[in-house]
């Protein structure tokens, strides 16, 4: 085999004229110094590059061998492939090692650094011992020509930050060349408890067979491997929660039985369109920090994320066919702007929550376009102006939420041809004049909060027209409005038992009304008795007269009740003790009388339920 002279000449003036360690160093440990010739005499080394390892001098004199300054142990050997590094393609193979990597390397105890990049070690499986050298910090195994299977015994390196593993992919060349590497499962990487950064090329795409992958809130900081390509039998992908860079991989939109993607990084290069996403025909949900999307999908979910362009951006983009979307999440961004005219892109739209973001001005009149709309999300936003007439065509509409806006106005008599509704918020806004009579037609309501407004009057008296409150138990299926997928439910952000709480997935079970912190004035009505579905009950923060409820031991399912800061009267109705769920009451500053009912729910609360009496 011919080396090329003038190359390792070079190589070796370099080194030779490096200061040397021999005045700071204390003499090479003898274990670890037989230890190293052992493992020389394992490889294969047609560049001799290898040379300065004798057993007459001291192994931190040594090429590529680095000692502890104050113990003399070694500590890193960088033995990767110099002409790969600095040569480029020129003859790198008679540089490289090959021969075998010999145990020995065990007796290096200190051993933290290990380079053996860029060698030709003919498609030999790494060797599981490496996953004993405990003190390992960083491996770099790249392009080394090792195949078969990747030992799991690497997880034992808890140490570990820096894996670099694989290489080039020979599957597709010939058999005389070496075999690629792979990886049964990826259990073991869950061990590396101080992985920093993990490179595994080509390994990945060895799982033919495998449906599921989550590598979820990582600390990858790399490109997405082209490899994932090679997983064609994929149904679910989840790798967000990391610091992927660069663009997205051609190879990822050719997986054909992918249902889930969740990708969500915003450091990607690139745009999901018709083009990327044509092969991808049973995907349903896709959750990615990009702006174009294709017209086959029908979940999206971008929401939590730190989007601050104008919504029309994306709402308006123009698409070739008609959008299947029917889930859309942008919640929890920056988006900002007025809501857009483009509404009849999107007819299959049915769930739509854009809350919590910077949107304003007036909710359109476009919104009549959503025909098939079940839940609508606004709340935390800056809309005014009144509630638009256009909602009277969303008669599939189960849950509306626009609280926490500066909507303006009475509450709309229309209100009540929405008999879908299951619930509906207008919490926090400036609605005036009285609660329409019409808000009684919504038999279906589980949820009424119109808490924090300039409402006055009376509370009417057909409140018990809420059915499904005035029941124990109710089907199921009389809430499928709320449901936008086989196992996902609608939230809703709502106050109860005395502090704000999300329910996620569970609002089917909530029965509230909240009439709280407006002008309402009169008594309260007996009918409300007959709520005995009703949990929580907060009517707290107005202008109330009379005595309390007689009979409101009746409403047995109470969890909450607040009925403070109002101007009742007479004796705290004894029925109260009859509330056995009850967990959290608030009756104060009012002007009842002091005797409180005997019983040992209502003696657990504490004095400040009754004060100001």
């Amino acid at each position: 085999m011919m080396v090329f002279p003038l190359f390792w000449f070079l190589f070796s003036t370099i080194s030779s004229t490096l200061p040397t360690q021999a005045n700071t160093f204390p003499p090479c440990n003898e274990t670890e110094k037989h230890a190293l010739l052992r493992f020389k005499r394992a490889l294969y080394d047609p560049g001799n590059r290898l040379s300065s390892w004798s057993a007459h001098d001291d192994c931190y004199e040594w090429n590529g061998v680095h000692c502890h300054n104050i113990t003399g142990r070694v500590i890193e050997l960088h033995l990767g492939n110099p002409c790969f590094l600095d040569f480029g393609e020129l003859s790198c193979h008679e540089f490289a090692f090959g021969g075998k990597v010999s145990p020995a390397l065990l007796q290096l105890e200190f051993l933290n650094y290990l380079d053996l990049s860029s060698n030709e070690f003919g498609g030999a499986p790494i060797p599981s011992f490496l996953g004993s050298i405990r003190s390992l910090i960083y491996l770099d195994l790249l392009d080394a020509s090792f195949g078969g299977l990747n030992p799991p015994q690497l997880g034992n390196l808890s140490n570990l930050h820096y894996p670099l593993l694989g290489g080039i992919d020979y599957s597709s060349n010939s058999e005389n060349e070496p075999p690629s590497l792979y990886v049964e499962n990826l259990h073991w990487i869950s061990h590396l408890s101080s992985l920093e950064y993990l490179l595994m090329l080509q390994c990945l795409g060895q799982f033919k067979c495998l449906e599921s992958l989550s590598l979820e809130d990582n600390s990858f900081d790399c490109p997405i491997p082209s490899s994932l390509g090679n997983l064609s039998s994929l149904s679910f992908l989840d790798i967000s929660g990391n610091r992927l860079n660069g663009t997205l991989p051609r190879s990822l939109w050719l997986l054909p039985n992918l249902v889930f993607l969740y990708i969500g990084t915003k450091s990607l290069v690139g745009a999901v369109s018709e083009a990327h996403l044509k092969r991808l025909s049973k995907l349903k949900s896709l959750d990615i920090l990009l702006p174009a999307l294709s017209s086959n999908v029908i979940a999206l979910n971008m929401a939590n994320n730190s989007f601050s362009r104008p919504i029309s951006q994306f709402l308006c983009q123009k698409l070739n066919k008609t959008s299947k979307l029917e889930m859309l999440d942008l919640s929890n961004n920056d988006l900002s702007g007025e809501l857009p005219q483009c509404w009849k892109s999107w007819p299959s739209l049915s769930h739509l929550n854009i809350g919590n973001n910077n949107l304003s001005s007036k909710i359109p009149n476009s919104i009549r376009s959503l025909i098939s709309l079940k839940a609508f999300h606004l709340r935390n936003n800056g809309f005014s102006r009144s509630v638009p007439l256009s909602f009277k065509n969303c008669t599939s509409l189960g849950l509306l939420d626009l609280s926490d806006n500066q909507l303006l106005g009475n509450i709309p008599d229309w209100i009540g041809e929405l008999t879908a509704l299951n619930a509906l918020s207008l919490r926090s806004n400036k609605f005036i004049r009285e609660i329409p009579l019409q808000i009684c037609q919504l038999s279906s309501l589980i949820v009424l909060d119109l808490t924090d407004n300039e409402l006055f009057g009376f509370i009417p008296k057909c409140l018990n027209n809420f059915s499904l409150m005035a029941a124990i138990k109710t089907r199921d299926s009389l809430f499928a409005t709320l449901q936008y997928s086989s196992f996902e439910m609608e939230s809703l952000m709502l106050m109860t038992v005395g502090r704000e709480l999300e329910y996620i997935g569970i609002l089917k079970y909530i029965r509230m009304i909240d009439l709280s912190s407006n002008n309402l004035s009169g008594s309260i009505p007996t009918e409300l008795s007959q709520l005995v579905g009703l949990r929580f009950l907060n009517l707290s923060r107005n202008h109330l007269r009379g005595l309390m409820l007689e009979k409101i031991g009746r409403m047995t399912s109470l969890l909450s009740l607040d009925l403070s800061m109002n101007h009742l009267s007479g004796e705290i109705s004894q029925s109260l003790a009859d509330l056995t769920f009850l967990n959290h009451l608030n009756l104060s500053y009012n002007q009842l009388w002091e005797r409180i009912p005997l019983s040992t729910q209502l003696q657990s609360f504490d004095a400040f339920s009754y004060i100001g009496k």
